[in-house]
């Protein structure tokens, strides 16, 4: 069988700023363990810089693209509410 190059004809970027090193590592840590579930169809890269999440999305077909970004906003979403809600650096609370 022959090898088969993969062609990662479509991309997008992606920046949030939360204007924290702390919150964006935050972020990036609960995210980065969801890997892609075709990662022979679409790649994502992740990085920290500057108190901003920063990330790449490749994707061998637009359809696979549109779903990776979509599934991503959507958890990247809740994530970031969660830190809203629950700040950074406040107590734990006790029962």
């Amino acid at each position: 069988m022959d090898d088969v190059v993969t062609q990662w004809d479509f991309s997008c970027d992606l920046e949030v700023d939360y204007k924290s090193e702390e919150k964006a590592y935050i972020i990036y840590s609960a995210l980065a363990v969801d890997k892609e579930l075709q990662p022979d169809k679409v790649r994502r890269l992740m990085s920290v810089s500057n108190g901003k999440l920063l990330v790449h999305f490749e994707a061998v077909e637009a359809r696979f693209l549109r779903a990776s970004y979509s599934a991503f906003v959507d958890v990247l979403t809740l994530a970031t509410k969660t830190i809203e809600e629950f700040g950074i650096g406040m107590e734990p609370y006790h029962v």
